[in-house]
């Protein structure tokens, strides 16, 4: 009995431990269950999901960029994929001949291609970005492979995507570019990068056990979403010829440090050009286009080419009107005459004397006039007219350093205007920004020195003078439109805020108009248009290789003066020609941009008597005529008639039909192909002569002159020609010639 109690003891213990191991047992497991199905289960499917699918990414097409003509300026053109079937090769003779093919139309290495040809998917690429020609030898290889193996299905085109730029370097401190993936690096295609990107699309593959990809047919696959398009206020037009101008500029003044020219609606703010230059090449933008910078960098030791180049290309892509700041020099006289009319310290008896020098406190040191022996005593319009410093510390002594810094603040200076471009920097005043300024400090800021704003804040503080004291927020994004031209957003003129009166400008105005006929700012003169501007010649505190003092020479006014529709803010950085000041280096410039931007505008012109005696006039068309019917019709017209030939007719002329030609110019008729031929003049240098001989010195050659930038009174001196002496040209041709007036006043600041 004992041993049988005993054996029920230890059955009763085995159903225990039976049942505790049954417990755990499957308490482990329903654990396990619930850590893999609660816990990691998303990670373990995602996993799973990962090993069965194969999922490839589909490029989308980047949006366009345009002006606000509609004109392209940026574009995703389509290019290809080169995509193997490593899968459907049958034999090594196949995948050599293939990957021999492809490395010869693609100049890769061979062996690399081979290696997947060896692959056991429906998938490899072998190049992407493929352009047509390359993608037409890809197709043309296809058709060989399958004459000489009756493979199909072993090379596919997949569509992608590449950027171009039609223009080249066209407006490139404003349009940026991409990098090799397709993302905005600068300008508005970073700006705007997640508008013009679009969503990718997905081809997901199934794979099968062994991990191989299933066939075509298996295949799911998500269209990509194309981006939104972005439309410009600039306009291509407005902004070659600004480009076209201040290249020129540069060239002709030897400007050492770039230069911007920002053209501004000024009723909206809207951006209609913003030259910044030199540029570069938005289709190569990782070459310094400088080719003088580039000669330097490749004469630099190894170890310093890199830095040398990456410092070179930052500067090439910084856009210099909302990127750089600049002692704005004397065009702030515009800004400090409006506070001084506002605070009742300006009217229209005010006189200030300038001795050639001014004292702005007890112990201070004299600050010189640009005029050494002082313009006397003064009103306002004519102190504004001789830019004469003396004469505008003393206002802004009157206005006080408090007033100074609240109209300031008024005119947007201690804030960033808000620009839809990237990279803009704020102003630098006196105390760090608080506004708090010293004696000298209100002294020399009354005219413009030693504090710091960009070209994008002063143009648009003076397009607030222009639109009755109203300040607007500018911008270059008119709209953003769907791939269908749907549009998605339009931007609206945003007002700031009224800075001062609508008296106020009109006062001020009528300054800068004078200024422009007869002061400082006479060579913004455009004949037919009233002009309202200032010069500005600022220092700046560096000096160069000869200890000479830099430069920015400058030029700020809008037209019509009498309705302002326009504002131009014309920069030179570091002029080192004949001539640093604003009123010969910059205002020159704006008025060359102004005569072909405002009839493009339609801008209404009116013209005094004496303008019309100088405006250039239309020829006919004389080719057919017989000679003397021709010579009766080019004398009827006020021309000069010049035959050359022993033809009966008229079989050619110069200039041709409907061409621009000065009054009582010269027109060259040819009758016969030797006389057309054999005819051509050597053009003489025309500068530095006045209208009168430049005209003179053209009757000799049988050429016509176009006058650019002379006044009414056909006063100047010519400082340049678009065709260069020494070229050889036929009779009659037009030479247009540029002339500006003496309106430096001595030397200084101005």
């Amino acid at each position: 009995m004992a041993k049988i109690g005993s054996n029920k003891i230890i059955i009763s213990r085995s159903r225990v431990w039976l049942v505790v191991l049954l417990v755990v047992g499957f308490g482990i497991a329903i654990g396990r269950l619930f850590y893999f199905s609660c816990i990691i289960g998303e990670e373990l499917q995602q996993k799973a999901y990962s090993q069965q699918l194969n999922d490839t990414t589909i490029s989308a097409k980047r949006g366009s960029i345009y002006d606000t003509t509609g004109k392209t300026l940026a574009q995703s053109a389509t290019v290809w994929q080169v995509v193997l079937t490593p899968r459907n090769f049958k034999t090594d003779e196949q995948r050599t001949y293939a990957s021999k093919r492809l490395a010869e139309i693609f100049n890769m290495d061979q062996g690399e291609i081979f290696k997947k040809t060896q692959g056991n998917t429906y998938y490899a690429v072998v190049k992407r970005k493929v352009e047509t020609a390359e993608k037409n030898q890809v197709l043309n290889l296809c058709d060989e492979l399958y004459k000489k193996f009756k493979l199909e299905n072993v090379i596919n085109l997949l569509e992608d995507y590449k950027r171009y730029y039609p223009y080249g370097d066209f407006a490139s401190a404003i349009i940026g570019f991409t990098g090799s993936d397709g993302t905005g690096l600068e300008g508005i295609e970073f700006q705007y990068d997640s508008y013009l990107t679009g969503v990718p699309g997905r081809l997901i593959t199934a794979t099968n056990a062994r991990g191989t990809e299933m066939p075509f047919k298996y295949e799911q696959k998500i269209d990509a979403q194309d981006g939104n398009n972005i439309v410009l206020t600039i306009d291509e037009k407005i902004q070659h010829t600004m480009e076209k101008y201040v290249r020129q500029g540069i060239a002709e003044h030897k400007v050492a440090n770039r230069a911007v020219a920002i053209m501004m609606d000024v009723k909206t703010a809207a951006i209609l050009g913003m030259a910044v230059e030199n540029g570069y090449d938005l289709n190569d933008p990782f070459t310094v286009a400088d080719e003088a910078t580039q000669k330097v960098i490749d004469r630099l030791p190894v170890t310093e080419k890199e830095t040398a180049e990456s410092n070179a290309l930052s500067k090439q892509w910084r856009n210099k009107a909302v990127s750089d700041t600049y002692y704005p020099g004397s065009v702030w006289k515009v800004i400090t005459s409006c506070m001084g009319w506002s605070e009742g310290v300006i009217n229209d008896q005010s006189t200030y004397t300038c001795t050639g020098y001014y004292v702005p406190f007890e112990g201070a040191i004299a600050i010189g006039c640009h005029n050494r022996a002082g313009h006397g005593v003064q009103s306002y319009k004519q102190a504004l007219c001789n830019s004469c410093n003396p004469a505008f510390m003393q206002i802004g002594q009157a206005v006080g350093a408090e007033k100074f810094w609240e109209y300031y603040q008024a005119f947007g200076f201690s804030e960033k205007t808000g620009i839809d471009l990237p990279g803009e920097q704020s102003d630098i005043f006196f105390g760090n920004g608080t506004g708090v300024m010293q004696p000298m400090d209100l002294a020399v800021a009354s005219f413009g020195q030693n504090f710091a704003i960009t070209p994008i804040q002063m143009v648009t503080a003076i397009s607030a003078v222009g639109n009755d004291g109203k300040l607007m927020q500018p911008y270059i994004v008119k709209e953003i439109t769907d791939t269908d031209g749907n549009v998605i957003e339009s931007r609206k003129p945003v007002e700031k805020r009224q800075v001062v009166s609508k008296a106020v400008t009109q006062k001020v105005i009528e300054a800068m108009e004078e200024n422009s006929k007869t002061g400082s700012a006479k060579n913004s003169y455009v004949a037919g248009y009233r002009i309202a501007g200032k010069t500005g010649t600022s220092e700046k505190k560096k000096y160069n290789s000869d200890g000479s003092q830099q430069y920015i020479a400058s030029f700020c006014g809008f037209a019509p003066a009498n309705d302002p529709k326009v504002c131009m803010l014309v920069y030179f950085d570091t002029p080192l020609g004949n001539s640093y000041y604003g009123s010969s280096v910059a205002a020159p410039v704006f008025a060359n941009i102004m005569s072909e931007v405002l009839p493009y505008l339609n801008v209404e012109a009116e013209y005094t008597a004496e303008e019309i005696a100088l405006m250039d006039t239309t020829a006919e068309n004389y080719v057919g005529m017989n000679i003397s019917e021709a010579q009766n019709k080019v004398s009827a017209g006020g021309f000069r008639p010049i035959v050359l030939g022993d033809g009966d007719k008229v079989i050619s002329q110069v200039p041709s039909a409907k061409s621009r030609l000065p009054q009582k110019g010269t027109v060259v008729l040819y009758t016969d192909d030797e006389s057309v031929s054999g005819d051509t003049v050597t053009v003489p240098d025309f500068k530095g002569l006045t209208v009168a001989g430049v005209n003179d010195l053209a009757s000799v050659y049988d050429l016509n002159i176009s006058i650019v930038g002379s006044n009414a009174q056909g006063e100047g001196t010519s400082y340049s020609q678009d065709i260069k002496a020494g070229t050889k040209v036929q009779s009659g041709t037009v030479i247009a010639v540029n002339f500006e007036q003496d309106s430096n006043y001595g030397s200084g600041v101005m």
